[in-house]
């Protein structure tokens, strides 16, 4: 490992850190962090969930003042006060929650990154063509509004390149995005660097970090445990270095008895006309999930499944009441809350402003959340919240789910991506529903945590829930689902069982292939 930093250290070095520490209230985020990032490589930051890598790039990017320390820029202190700052030194960055206008156009949000006043059509032009350069098509054009998440990270990808920054941080950039498109990422990041640009990379999924990352810098309760050559550590010593202990294998009881178990979820031909222009429509899906077991949904970003998942959590109601069934009660024209006290649960993709309101409390989303399946418990006569029981149980979770956080009962933005994730998910767990959907259940979570959430989902089922999963990493589909369904352009195959699935399998079928097709010898997949 010492080789490998030193001669890092006789490179040229781009930024450095010295004794970087901020404090919020009794929480040291982080802690005398000291980092040098040389100039064309990809350096890795690693740690698990409140580690303080968040809290560091931002200080990096002028959305947080360090509390003390310093900041070299190419041997010469400075001060980034601001994102502004930031920008002007060439620092750009992809932030993991995305910083987009819903009503405005790809172009135009990208315009408002920009300081030069060019004209839109002039800006719309350079993003469309540095977009299908790289390999990421965008539609400059498009509502931010009607596009998934995995489209709405190639706006952000694509307007920091456009500010030509030195240093660009990418926090979690792959969470979102298909391995066809993390591929084409990658190629992206590796010619940036052959280009002489250095890359702050922020992310949980070892592997990739082993691909394509130089050197790691892993931080652990705010501070620097250790540096490493990715390449030269399996992924779990990579994980034992973030959370200082061995990380649990995620393990699938054996399915026994599907054939008898109950329908808990049922799916009629269920069709959805586009709510906008940009929308997918859901075509005539059929899917049944049974007691015990656990569906898995893959697809490419904007394929429907953000569509497929409002239709059956009563975001977007049926006409047909029996185009959604649950524990066999038909549930097509219930709202949300008459499909969750039906005994039903949703995790939304989106955990910012969807799966939690941003400026509430912990305690506050929980009630919002549970108000009507916990009424008794959360709700007493004449209206009054139960303030006591809310928190408890909000603290119940917390615990269950490892949240880290930096005060009793914060609000949901103040939490780490990961760990606002740990909640949510933990907050519709601790009902023990019997139907469970989850649209992207470990996005940007951390090793340890992510085989928390997959274990859970898996024991809920084996109890005797039906879980369906959407997902666009396969990794995890592969570990956690009994069956795996591929979505294309709203149309949904038939579940596959894993035991039949292969990732070439699952691959055709996300590209488009008819089920059952193989290609023929000389035909291209």
């Amino acid at each position: 490992m010492g080789g490998t930093v030193s001669a890092h250290h006789d490179a040229e070095t781009l930024l450095e850190v010295r004794g970087l520490t901020k404090i919020f209230g009794t929480l040291k985020a982080c802690d005398n962090v000291d980092l040098n990032i040389a100039k064309g490589e990809i350096h890795a930051l690693l740690g698990e969930n409140g580690a303080g890598k968040s809290t560091l790039v931002k200080m990096l990017f002028g959305s947080l003042e360090p509390y003390s320390g310093q900041i070299l820029w190419q041997g010469q202190p400075v001060a980034i006060t601001s994102p502004g700052v930031a920008k002007k030194l060439g620092i750009g960055m992809v932030f993991q929650h995305f910083s987009l206008f819903e009503a405005l156009s790809a172009a135009e949000n990208i315009a408002l990154s920009l300081d030069d006043g060019a004209p839109i059509g002039q800006i719309a032009a350079k993003a469309r063509a540095l977009s299908y350069s790289y390999g990421l098509p965008l539609d400059p054009d498009s509502l931010v509004g009607d596009l998934s998440v995995g489209e709405r990270q190639r706006i952000e990808i694509i307007r920091c390149l456009l500010q030509t920054p030195q240093l660009i941080i990418l926090d979690e950039p792959t969470s979102v995005l298909t391995p066809q498109e993390a591929d084409k990422l990658f190629e992206t990041l590796e010619r940036l660097r052959a280009e002489g640009k250095s890359i702050l990379y922020i992310s949980h999924r070892l592997e990739e970090v082993k691909r394509i990352c130089d050197r790691a810098t892993v931080l652990r309760h705010g501070k620097v445990v250790g540096h490493c050559n990715p390449r030269e550590e399996t992924a779990a010593s990579l994980a034992r270095m973030m959370v200082g202990s061995e990380v649990k294998s995620v393990v699938r009881a054996p399915l026994e008895g599907i054939a008898q178990a109950q329908t808990l979820l049922e799916i009629n031909g269920l069709s959805r006309k586009p709510a906008t222009p940009f929308s997918v429509p859901l075509t005539n899906i059929r899917l049944a999930v049974r007691a015990g077991e656990v569906i898995g949904i893959a697809g490419v970003a904007g394929n429907g499944q953000g569509e497929f998942f409002e239709a059956i959590s009563g975001e977007a109601r049926q006409s047909d009441a029996a185009a959604v069934r649950i524990r066999g009660k038909d549930a097509g024209r219930l709202d949300i809350t008459g499909r969750r006290l039906l005994g039903a649960a949703f995790v939304p993709e989106e955990r910012l402003g969807h799966g939690a309101a941003p400026r509430m409390k912990l305690s506050e989303n929980l009630l919002l959340s549970r108000h009507a399946t916990d009424g008794k418990a959360f709700v007493g006569t004449g209206g009054v919240t139960k303030s006591a029981s809310i928190y408890n149980a909000a603290q119940r979770i917390i615990e269950v789910m490892d949240v880290r956080k930096s005060a009793p009962d914060p609000e949901a933005a103040a939490l780490s991506g990961g760990n606002l994730q740990k909640f949510i998910v933990g907050r519709e767990l601790d009902r023990s529903p019997a139907v469970m959907v989850v649209n992207q259940p470990t996005w940007g979570v951390d090793a340890g945590a992510a085989a928390h959430i997959r274990q859970a989902l898996i024991e809920l089922a084996r109890a005797g829930s039906a879980v369906l999963v959407i997902s666009q990493d396969l990794d995890e589909l592969f570990e956690i689902s009994d069956a795996i369904a591929v979505m294309h352009n709203g149309t949904l195959s038939a579940p596959m069982p894993a035991a039949e699935a292969t990732l070439e399998k699952i691959g055709l079928l996300m590209g488009g292939a008819e089920p059952g097709h193989a290609p023929h010898e000389g035909e291209a997949a």
